[in-house]
């Protein structure tokens, strides 16, 4: 990694929390440029999928533009909005340098299989799904990467290793995909928040909870009994690993930094996440270490490393936000008509997000371009809160059905399997139960819904 590789990429979060602070698109406009170059400077050290997306995007831009499809302002738009995603996953990928400092974190597995094994899969699934929502991928690599050492210890091969790739690795990444649906931190709800002033974290958060049950309790169903065979071969823990009250204090501060963010600033909770996780970390970090300069150059190397999915972020915001404004604004004009018509326009929705994902466009492009779309649809008088939940379970859907999405991708390189076989196999079936007691689920929200407002 070069020197300019190291610090550009923080330099340029950086420069998108201040442009936050001061409300400055002009600021958050230049942030994403400077993303943008950082990006095309790694060039080849970017992957693949990386490399495509983002090359698309600036070719779909660099052509609408040339056609005189966009203006001044929409540019200016999708090159912040590159910038507030891109920094929205770097600074909250910052928990991670928390892993290699705490006991507890390395010995995740075994403090989960501890219990009864009838309740490992929901035990496991809320515990990803906590993790994630401070750690975002970091949880997937943490999870993921002691579990690849714990097998590697333990001398565990053949069809137990595979029960137990089976079982933990699936759960931890339904239990990743939960996160849209309760956490104030994920990107999903970050898209829909910024692009709906009038929606709000707690606005959603009742029926993606009741979402939530409903997609554990499919999965509790046709995963306990693996559980019970994996949990034979765990390692009791005699104490309570070292550090453990302490970074579940780390982490209640950190939600509650967030809280007086929210209480004393216009902040939505996704602006307040960014701001708080980061803090947190580097003044847990210097206190620890006692040396400024080691506790920047660590951050700095750690934003860096997720160059990939950042590039995967900001180049998704650009061209969902470029493709929907270019969309004309009388496109949905009269679909919003009644009661069955906005179930069927939320139905859309929701199952455009995992049937996209499934052939290689990921759930943060299309979810940005319905987005782009929703103000128009809130004027023609849909609810902003039953499109906004039919979304968000699609994303959370899609992020266990993408072949191509960084959490598959995680999952397949730490378990040594295809991609297709972790997001079609594992989960085919899981989606096939979960999706109609989804739909029925937002049918009886369209129902509460006037009641609630």
């Amino acid at each position: 990694m070069s020197t300019a590789d190291r610090w550009l990429l923080p330099l340029a979060v950086l420069l998108e929390l201040v442009a936050m602070c001061m409300s400055s698109t002009e600021l958050g406009a230049l942030a994403g440029v400077l993303f943008v170059f950082c990006f095309l400077w790694a060039g080849g050290r970017l992957q693949a999928y990386s490399r495509v997306l983002l090359l698309l995007s600036l070719v779909t831009v660099a052509w609408l533009g040339f056609r005189g499809y966009l203006g001044k302002g929409q540019l200016i738009k999708a090159s912040a909005d590159a910038a507030f995603y891109a920094a929205f996953l770097g600074s909250l990928g910052m928990m991670q340098c928390l892993v290699r400092r705490f006991e507890v974190l390395r010995r995740i597995h075994d403090v989960l299989l501890g219990g009864r094994p009838v309740w490992l899969y929901p035990k496991y699934a809320l515990v990803s799904c906590s993790i994630a929502s401070v750690l975002s991928f970091g949880m997937m690599n943490l999870l993921c990467g002691s579990l690849s050492e714990t097998l590697r210890e333990r001398e565990i091969t053949g069809e137990s290793r595979r029960q137990w790739l089976r079982s933990v690795l699936v759960s931890a990444l339904r239990g990743f995909a939960l996160v849209p649906l309760v956490a104030p931190t994920s990107v999903a709800v970050a898209i829909l928040t910024r692009e709906l002033p009038e929606l709000s974290w707690s606005m959603l958060l009742p029926y993606g909870i009741a979402a939530s049950i409903v997609l554990v309790s499919v999965g509790w169903m046709l995963e306990h009994r693996r559980f019970r065979d994996v949990s034979g071969e765990r390692v009791a823990l005699t104490r309570i690993p070292t550090g453990t009250f302490r970074l579940l204090g780390l982490v209640l501060l950190v939600f509650a930094v967030m809280a007086v963010i929210v209480f004393l600033t216009d902040f939505k909770v996704s602006a307040a996440a960014m701001l708080a996780v980061p803090s947190v970390t580097l003044l847990y970090m210097a206190w620890h270490e006692r040396s400024l300069k080691a506790v920047v150059k660590e951050g700095a190397v750690q934003v860096s490393a997720m160059n990939n999915e950042m590039a995967i972020f900001s180049a998704s915001a650009i061209l969902g936000g470029t493709l929907a404004s270019v969309i004309p604004n009388d496109a949905l004009s009269g679909l919003v008509t009644s009661a069955g018509g906005m179930w069927v326009l939320a139905v859309a929705g929701l199952l455009m997000l995992p049937l996209l994902s499934m052939i290689g466009i990921i759930p943060i492009t299309v979810l940005s371009v319905q987005a782009g779309l929703l103000p128009q649809l809130i004027a023609e008088g849909m609810d902003p809160v039953l499109i906004s939940v039919a979304l968000v379970i699609g994303f959370s859907l899609a992020m266990m059905l993408s072949p191509f999405g960084p959490s598959v991708m995680l999952l397949s390189r730490f378990g040594q399997v295809s991609r297709s076989v972790v997001a079609f196999r594992w989960n085919g079936v899981f989606v096939l139960i979960a999706v109609p007691a989804l739909l029925v689920l937002l049918a009886l929200e369209i129902v509460v819904l006037p009641v609630v407002g």
